[in-house]
């Protein structure tokens, strides 16, 4: 599993990839920039695989790319629905729209939305998702050929299959995938349970996740009468897999020629975004400074990991087809150690503001983590609503309120404190 080690002549030849992160809101777009990421990848209110998130209106779809391009970040707008006639015209009027606001890339999954897309906004950059099931070189050079810039790896491919692809396409031709985050039980997420079980179709972005459920066994002619098929005492989960990490082994990914790196999670929280993006980010920076550097750091940027919400993490398919323990987790909870409290939006007065997320109270230890890589244990000393009179905790969501903390905080530090069970 480790990574080669490389001469001086080696080493120069790689590339350092690209960090591309997911963001849901316009909030948490701000929050990836600011964490770290080179990129962000986000959907607007159609034709993308994630129609339960919040998604982006145009005019914030205009502000975040301002905002991003402000910074030197790119952005990348799904539109990776499997399409069927009816969504043909309305297509048509979306890349229009597209075509006015600039984003860096669209990504798409197939071939009536990408000649749709070529047509109508040419100049701008195309992505192919893995929805597509990009599985072998030939599939990468079809692409191509036909104008396509990059293309996802399918989360199936190992590193050695990732580096033939490598090999026998065009250097210009980009490579990305996935290196964290859930993963589809489905290939490629190529999904149909949704749609049977409850009509609401994954291939269209409306997933329910039916992979997450616990499942027993009935026969056809004893309706009603359930047997376990007991993978351990909390039941079965025979669709539900871990989800990805791969920050302890950036040197396999890099040397494998991937040009950008992937993070999962469009429908997830600010401190999700922020935390894996500072640790990638930080992993990213410190192996391409000094390898030892990274290797003296890799338990920081594990810890930093787990502190988010997960299932328990798996390496996937990169080294070789994984065990069913090894990517099967049988419970359908998550690992979540920390809480997310709030972001702060602007500091007056040695008072900070922030919409609060979470209950806390005066007199708590929480914690800051800063989008440079430090994380202060801070005190909350006193705590002020929107209308600045003093409350001793704050237990509704979304409420205004001012801090005063033991230690100086500055605008997009995040609050956290240890989850107690």
């Amino acid at each position: 599993m480790g990574a080669e080690i490389l001469n001086d002549t080696e080493w120069k030849k790689i590339k350092k990839p690209e960090l591309l992160v997911p963001a849901g809101d316009l909030e948490t777009l701000k929050v990836a920039v600011i964490y770290g990421a080179d990129a962000v990848y986000i959907g607007g209110d159609a034709f993308g695989l994630r129609a339960k998130a919040k998604n982006f209106s145009a005019e914030e779809m205009r502000q975040g790319i301002a905002f991003a391009h402000e910074r030197g970040v790119k952005v990348y707008v799904t539109a990776n629905i499997l399409a069927h006639n009816q969504d043909l015209e309305a297509a048509e009027a979306y890349f229009q729209e597209l075509r006015e606001i600039k984003p860096d890339a669209l990504i798409i999954s197939e071939p009536g939305m990408f000649t749709i897309a070529k047509r109508v906004c040419p100049e701008i950059e195309i992505h192919i998702s893995t929805q597509a099931n990009n599985t072998n070189y030939q599939t990468y050079r079809f692409w191509y050929e036909l104008g396509a810039k990059r293309a996802v790896c399918a989360r199936e491919l190992s590193l050695e299959e990732i580096r033939e692809i490598r090999d026998h396409i065009p250097q210009e031709m980009e490579m990305e995938a996935f290196v964290h985050g859930a993963m589809c039980i489905s290939y490629s997420g190529r999904c149909l349970l949704s749609a049977y079980l409850t009509g609401r179709d994954a291939n269209q972005g409306e997933c329910t996740h039916p992979c997450r459920w616990n499942y027993a066994l009935m026969e056809e002619k004893r309706p009603g009468e359930y047997f376990p098929v007991e993978e351990n005492e909390r039941g079965t989960y025979l669709f539900n897999s871990r989800d990805l990490c791969m920050i302890g082994h950036i040197p396999e990914l890099c040397q494998a020629g991937i040009d950008s790196f992937k993070i999962e999670g469009r429908m997830k929280t600010v401190l999700y975004v922020a935390t894996v993006t500072r640790a990638y980010r930080q992993a990213l920076d410190d192996y391409f400074a000094d390898p030892a550097r990274y290797e003296r750091n890799k338990d920081w940027y594990q810890a930093e990991v787990e502190k988010c919400t997960h299932r328990p993490y798996g390496t996937g398919f990169f080294f070789g087809k994984p065990s069913a323990e090894a990517q099967i987790y049988g419970s359908s909870s998550y690992v979540n150690d920390s809480v997310y409290l709030g972001t702060v939006q602007e500091t007056a007065g040695g008072l900070a503001r922030i919409t609060q997320k979470n209950k806390f109270s005066v007199g708590d230890e929480i914690e800051v983590i800063k989008p440079d890589g430090r994380n202060a244990a801070v005190k909350v000393k006193a705590m002020y609503n929107e209308a600045m009179e003093p409350v001793e905790s704050c237990p509704h969501s979304r409420q205004i309120i001012w801090l005063e903390l033991s230690q100086g905080v500055g605008r997009y530090d995040i609050l956290r404190m240890k989850k107690v069970c």
